[in-house]
């Protein structure tokens, strides 16, 4: 499995009793897990599938920024 550079912000849901873990420089694309590992490791895939639903609608891929420009 890939491991992606975007940027991913991490934190405990507990209306859902887990880890969330959003990609902002992908809308949308966001994963969770019991644990915090998990949950990375979940956002890895939904990374893969986000980019390719992405590109077999045509759509341009963002580059990883690497990190926060905003707060």
């Amino acid at each position: 499995m890939k491991m992606y550079k975007y940027e991913r912000i991490v934190y405990w849901s507990k209306d859902d009793e887990a880890y969330i873990v959003e990609v902002p420089e992908l809308p949308g694309c966001m994963a969770d897990g019991e644990t915090i590992d998990e949950a990375m490791k979940n956002t890895d895939v939904i990374i893969s599938e986000w980019i390719e639903v992405a590109r077999e609608r045509g759509q341009v891929i963002p580059e990883p920024k690497g990190r926060l420009l905003y707060a």
